[in-house]
């Protein structure tokens, strides 16, 4: 009930000044310890996953939090693991807004932010100042203005740096928002990149005497060959784990919606089918000890039941957040049979 309060309030705003004021708000109620009375978090469901112990499988994914700026007051909610950013090595605005919008009749959401962030140095600041002790992951990707054939060198500079403060690094090339970044999925691509931060991975170990996993985030808009490949070359390296999936660039779900024709990905429920479609393809295709996060369109306990049964390990939310807020999260960890 307080959640849908505050939603109508922030639903009178365009989306992107409601989403700013609904953190910094989570962030004052968290300082001033009335977050977790007002809610409260569910209660744990320990489970394992990445040589990790997590509260619950119950991720948030990544994009809500771009720069590391309200881990705490996210924390206190209950999610599992916490996945913050995509973060660039530089700064950047993004795109020229609006770049947000909101489909309510389909609980979705398409955005063209554009890996907008403060840069990789602010976010490892703010992570050092955290106080939250749970599972944080750390989405990694590309500046805008960096030629797709050096990808590779903002990649390993960002891993680098986010590589003694993560629980886990995550690559993203699935992304829609950042011009040709999905060509890195292809094969030979996706081949040279995953080498290269296999290696860096390798060496990073080495120097902090600690290993942090390294997993992909896929797109949902992927043709059977293009995920046999994705799983072939996973597998072939020993990549770590994999998100599947990112937002989709298809319009076929909302049709004829306000909005539906914005340039951007489409989040929320009209992404669960092609979302399940692709994580139940890699599922049967990966190594049985590579994991799966299952993430896209989840909105209730059943979306949930429905990624574990089709391979996943662990599952994010976020568009469904926005939505229903904390209470999705206590249902969504109900849900987990593990």
């Amino acid at each position: 009930m307080a959640y849908s309060f505050f939603r109508s309030l922030l639903f009178r705003l365009d989306a992107e000044t409601s989403h700013h004021l609904a953190l910094l708000g989570m962030k004052w109620l968290h300082r001033l310890g009335l977050l977790s009375r007002i809610f409260p978090k569910p209660a744990p469901k320990v489970t394992q996953l990445l040589g990790m112990q997590l509260e619950n499988p119950v991720g948030l994914a990544a994009g809500l939090d771009k720069n590391g700026d309200y881990i705490d007051a996210l924390g206190a909610l209950g999610f599992g693991f916490i996945e913050i950013g995509t973060v660039t090595p530089r700064p950047q605005p993004g795109n020229p807004r609006p770049r947000l919008f909101r489909l309510p009749q389909a609980e979705a959401i398409i955005n063209r932010m554009g890996f907008n962030n403060k840069g990789v140095d602010h976010l490892i600041n703010q992570v050092k100042k955290r106080r939250y002790k749970g599972i944080l992951g750390i989405n990694i990707g590309k500046n805008f203005d960096t030629p797709i054939e050096n990808a590779v060198d903002d990649y390993l500079l960002c891993l680098q740096k986010v590589y003694p403060y993560a629980d886990y690094v995550t690559i993203n090339i699935s992304s829609p928002n950042t011009e040709n970044l999905r060509q890195l999925q292809q094969q030979d691509e996706l081949r040279d990149l995953l080498t290269a931060i296999k290696a860096e991975q390798k060496l990073l170990h080495q120097r902090y005497h600690r290993y942090i996993p390294v997993l992909v985030k896929i797109a949902p808009d992927l043709s059977e060959q293009d995920v046999t490949n994705i799983a072939e070359i996973i597998n072939e390296l020993g990549i770590d784990g994999v998100i599947a999936t990112n937002t989709t660039i298809s319009r076929e779900q909302v049709q004829g919606l306000a909005h539906a024709q914005e340039h951007g990905g489409l989040s929320g429920k009209p992404v669960k089918y092609n979302s399940d479609k692709v994580l139940s393809m890699l599922a049967t295709q990966l190594a049985k000890e590579i994991p799966i996060i299952g993430v896209g369109g989840i909105s209730s306990a059943q979306d949930v039941r429905d990624k574990f049964s089709k391979g996943a390990q662990a599952v994010q939310i976020y568009s469904g957040f926005i939505y229903r807020g904390p209470e999705l999260i206590h249902e969504a960890v109900d849900a987990c049979s593990r």
